[in-house]
Parts: structure tokens; C-alpha cells; sequence
């Protein structure tokens, strides 16, 4: 189950794959610790497949109630190392929340956030031709200091949150890797000067200087080849890239054109040499006169909002080919793009947005409190995200919050004012390439893009509220003010970055929720859609759109599919609307 690589972007050719069964129990009453369970996986006495949470029907275990302790248990053989010297690495994906781990009754580490990867070097803990003992204890508490996203951290569901994901949701796997090796590496491509910029962080600084060699690679022909000497943790360098095609930039990735370049660094230094094999896109994004450019052409944004749940399996999808159909029916149906709403999302399904081209808005899970531990909780997860997820070209752009979200008060405080600004800056030094949107919604403080949200369900009283825009930049929509006190719109392209949110569902009973009143039929349903967006395209400063939402979730029902992907509409009639 979930066999693929986890990292198509930073994958070491020698690991093996811990996804399947492994032993489970809760530990309500918190017990285990004294009890010793990281020492014997004897009183987990349940099965769960992993990587899907307890919650999830996929996990075998269904349970969706309140268990904020949790213990999981497998034995494994140990990775049959490729060189003398190679060490042992334990990897997770993400484990959601707090995770303890221990290896044969050894301490190993733990961390904390629930949708950021992590990894310990096992290497002195492990019994070479033995079965060996993995312990991962994990606490996830309904508590509004992390940040949760969709989420919800009540009994029941409500309004557009969700059910929970407590627990291992994403891969965990082994790899090797050598006593000096590349720890993060982060690639900027530059349009101007044909070029792409690499730098690389090692795990340690090295005791004799190393050598770091590039190959890129395109459609199997090498593109260039460099080496540079490492003789600190941080290494920078600049390659240029050849063309063969003097006339068409043919090579530059968009949504209609996703070329890649693969690349491959190895780290030869005291120890062995470390590989890794990823690839970027030569891509730009920006802003000129107030206008977004992609690849320096003017870039009509049609997103399309995305919660990323399954049924059956809530936050991980069941299997890569459910990333795949997902892009594939938002492109076959007009979309340009997706706004991946409050979730830090697999990396899989960033690979196959590079891959198959669609624009991604990167969002952050919000926290939903305001306070010393709430914000360095979101501070780090947002570290954390960016430094995994800086390479794939389809991320365009990132949203460190949503309506006001965890800074309810921003309109009129200032600390909360300065915190969101901070954080804009804060990415700026992560990641300058792309563009903010900092308090996407309303109530904006300095951001790159004015993003605003607007859920009139009548497409005339849309068309109404966007005739005089200079108006509306100075006043509201929504019932909320679009910038913060103290704060004005200054030119920035103007996005309408939610809309819509049409209620349509055939099951007349059911606890049915949207943004708007339903409608009970496809035509009534269609007419809706054509007319908002109508009424958006007529409006020449309104640079792109964001639909909600991709499909039903739950007791939302305002997708353009449902739940299990089955299209409300023919697939041609919402292309239709939405690639006007």
C-alpha cells in the first residue's frame, strides 16, 4: 500500500518501504510510558494499515472518536547497506501530531507538527540480522495551538471542518545514506540568465573539503555537468543551462508545457559518496505593473479549491493514482491551477502537479488561537514546509493564513498586524522567488496579491459589487473590511480567491452544507456557475479566480464532484464556463 518513493523530489535510490500492517492500540489513560510499551509491542493488540489514520475506514480500524494517545508497533529487517560506512536513516512523512520513537527499546527522538517530514539516524540501535523492534508513540490533542487546518477539534463536524487525522498519515520508510550528505537542497531557476541556482545544506560541516558534482539531464541527454569543493555545511552555486532551440523558449514549464530537467547531485567525502536524484522546472513567477506573469507573459490565474480528502481514507489518498485523477479532472475541466486549501499536501501529489502541470497556491493549516506557543508552532511547521516543497515548479505562490484564521483580532491589532507582516517577511528570506498572499480573504495587511473573498450566490449581485472596484478596495465584502486598519490597497494584482460554493447534492435529507442556497438541478446548477463567473470575467482588473470547491467533503456539498470523484455536470459543460 502507498509503495511509490515519498519523495520524487529528494529520492536516495537505496531505502525500503514500512507501509503496510503494523501493531496499534490507544492509550487513552496514559499508561504506556510507565508500562514500558516502547519496549514490547505485546499490548498493542490491534491492527492498522498504515499510513491511513484510525479514523479512516482504510486503516481497518474505523474509529472516529476522541483517543489523543496512540502507540504503534512493527518489527522490520534491517536495511542491507549498499557501502561499509553507510548509516541507517528512519523516515516519516508526516505523523500528526507529537511523535515519541524508540528502536528496540532505545530513545531515538521526537517531533513535533503534523504535516512536516522528520528523520533519525537508527544506525546504533539496530540488531544487524535480527528483527528489530519499532515503537512510534504519538500524542494529538484537540488543541488549538497547532495548526490544524480543516480539522475540526469538536465532537462533531461542522460547516466546512472535518474529521481528524490523528496519527501516521504519510510513508514511513528507511534509506541509507553516508556519514556526510546533503541535507536540504533548494533550486531557483533564473530566466534572465538561462540558469539555475543551487544551493545545498550537508548535514555537518565536513572535516576535509568534499566535492559536489551536478548532472542535468533532459529527456535522457545531459544539459550541463558542474563540481564545486564543500568546505562548509552551505554550498551555492550557479549553472548555466544550454539550449538547443534559439528561437521558442520550448523548455520553460508551464501548465500547458510541464518540462522538467532531471538532475542528479553526489556528495563524495570522508566516508562514501552520497547521491540524490530530483528535477526542476525553469519557470517565473511575478509581478510587473500590478500584472502576475508567468515565464514573463501575462498569467490569467483559474483555480480551483481543493481540501484534499478522500472517503474511506480522510487526509491520505488511497493510492498515486488518486493524485493523478484529481489533477486530470481539474484540467479537463478548464482549471488552470489549485489552491490546496488549508493542508500541507504529500509530496506525490506536488510530483505529479510538476508533472502533468497545474499551478499551486501552497497553504498553510491554520492554528485557531493567537499566542506565544501557537505561533512558533505555526512559525516552524512554515520552515518546514517551505524548505521541503521550494523546488517544484508548479507552487507559484504561498498562504501563510486564511480569513483572519488563528489572527482573529488583525483588523485592529497590532500585534497580530505585526506578526502577519513578519511572517511575509519571514517567507521572503525562506523563499523570495514567489509570490504572498499573506491574509488571503480580507482584512490584508502587506502582501503580494489582493486576494478577496466573496460567496454572493447571484451572479448580477456579483457583477454589482466588482463594478466600482476602487469602492470595494476601500470598504468590504463579505461583511468583513478587505484591509486591516491602517492598511490599503496599493496596486497589487486583485484576485477573487474564493466565490461560489454552490450546494448541489441529489440526497435531499442529509445534512447537506454550501455557501450558498442549493439548487436542485443541473441546468438551475450550470446557469448558477456561468453566471459568477460572468460576472468575474467582465471585470478587466480582476487578474484570476478560485472557485469553491473541487468536490464534496463530508457535509459540504459544494463541490463541482462528489466525495468519490463522480462529476456533477458533464465534464464539457463546466469546461466550458470555466475555460472562458
Amino acid at each position: 500500500m502507498r509503495g511509490q518513493h515519498p519523495r520524487p523530489d529528494f529520492r536516495r535510490s537505496h531505502w525500503q518501504n514500512l507501509n503496510g500492517v503494523w501493531q496499534f492500540g490507544f492509550d487513552d489513560d496514559d499508561l504506556g510510558i510507565d508500562a514500558r510499551w516502547f519496549a514490547d509491542a505485546a499490548h498493542l493488540e490491534r491492527d492498522i494499515l498504515v499510513p491511513f489514520v484510525h479514523q479512516s475506514a482504510l486503516s481497518g480500524i474505523d474509529d472516529g472518536t476522541y483517543h489523543p494517545i496512540l502507540w504503534y508497533g512493527r518489527r522490520f529487517e534491517s536495511l542491507r547497506l549498499a557501502t561499509a560506512t553507510g548509516r541507517t536513516f528512519l523516515c516519516f512523512g508526516a505523523v500528526d501530531y507529537r511523535a515519541e520513537v524508540w528502536v528496540n527499546g532505545v530513545y531515538i527522538g521526537s517531533h513535533q507538527g503534523g504535516y512536516t517530514p522528520f528523520s533519525f539516524d537508527v544506525t546504533p540501535a539496530l540488531k544487524s540480522g535480527e528483527d528489530n523492534l519499532l515503537v512510534v508513540r504519538v500524542e494529538d490533542y484537540h488543541d488549538c495551538d497547532q495548526p490544524r487546518g480543516k480539522q475540526y477539534w469538536k465532537e462533531s463536524n461542522d460547516r466546512c471542518w472535518y474529521t481528524p487525522s490523528s496519527g501516521i498519515w504519510q510513508t514511513v520508510w528507511l534509506e541509507e545514506r553516508a556519514p556526510l550528505h546533503v541535507q536540504s537542497i533548494a533550486m531557483t531557476p533564473n530566466l534572465a540568465n538561462s540558469s539555475i541556482k543551487i544551493e545545498a545544506q550537508l548535514n555537518k560541516h565536513p572535516s576535509s573539503p568534499a566535492t559536489c558534482a551536478v548532472e542535468i539531464t533532459r529527456e535522457g541527454r545531459c544539459v550541463q555537468k558542474a563540481t564545486i569543493q564543500a568546505h562548509r555545511r552551505s554550498i551555492e552555486w550557479e549553472v548555466p543551462l544550454l539550449e538547443d532551440d534559439y528561437i521558442d523558449e520550448v523548455h520553460y514549464w508551464s501548465p500547458e508545457h510541464p518540462n522538467l530537467y532531471e538532475v542528479s547531485f553526489s556528495l563524495e567525502g570522508a566516508g562514501g559518496t552520497d547521491t540524490i536524484t530530483s528535477y526542476f522546472g525553469m519557470r517565473s513567477i511575478a509581478i510587473v505593473d500590478g500584472q502576475i506573469l508567468l515565464n514573463n507573459k501575462p498569467f490569467y490565474q483559474k483555480l480551483i479549491l481543493h481540501q484534499g480528502y478522500w472517503e474511506g481514507s480522510l487526509l491520505t489518498a488511497a493510492s498515486d493514482e488518486a493524485y493523478v485523477q484529481d489533477i486530470t479532472l481539474i484540467k479537463q475541466m478548464g482549471f488552470n491551477g489549485v489552491r490546496l486549501h488549508q493542508k500541507i499536501e504529500d509530496p506525490r501529489f506536488y510530483y505529479w502537479a510538476d508533472t502533468l502541470g497545474l499551478v499551486v497556491w501552497a497553504e498553510m493549516p491554520s492554528t485557531y488561537a493567537f499566542n506565544p506557543v501557537a505561533n512558533k508552532n505555526l512559525l516552524d511547521d512554515l520552515r518546514q514546509f517551505i524548505e521541503r516543497d521550494r523546488n517544484h515548479p508548479s507552487i507559484i505562490c504561498w498562504v501563510p493564513f486564511n480569513e483572519s484564521w488563528g489572527i482573529r483580532n488583525i483588523y485592529a491589532n497590532k500585534e497580530q498586524q505585526n506578526f502577519a507582516q513578519m511572517v511575509y517577511q519571514y517567507i521572503k528570506v525562506l523563499d523570495p522567488s514567489r509570490l504572498i498572499s499573506t491574509n488571503d480573504g480580507w482584512e490584508q495587511v502587506e502582501s503580494d496579491i489582493c486576494a478577496i473573498h466573496d460567496y454572493q450566490s447571484d451572479g448580477t449581485r456579483l457583477g454589482e459589487l466588482f463594478k466600482d472596484l476602487d469602492a470595494l478596495l476601500r470598504s468590504s465584502a463579505q461583511g468583513r473590511m478587505i484591509y486591516a486598519s491602517g492598511h490599503s490597497y496599493t496596486g497589487q494584482p486583485i484576485l477573487i480567491t474564493e466565490f461560489g460554493g454552490v450546494a448541489f447534492s441529489g440526497d435531499l435529507e442529509g445534512v447537506n452544507w454550501g455557501y450558498s442556497e442549493s439548487v436542485g438541478s443541473q441546468e438551475e446548477f450550470l446557469a448558477r456557475l456561468k453566471d459568477l463567473v460572468t460576472a468575474l470575467r467582465e471585470e478587466p482588473r480582476i487578474q484570476g479566480y478560485c472557485y469553491t470547491q473541487f468536490s464534496d467533503v463530508m457535509q459540504e456539498v459544494n463541490g463541482l464532484v462528489t466525495i468519490d470523484r463522480k462529476p456533477k455536470c458533464a465534464i464539457e459543460d463546466l469546461k466550458r464556463i470555466f475555460s472562458s
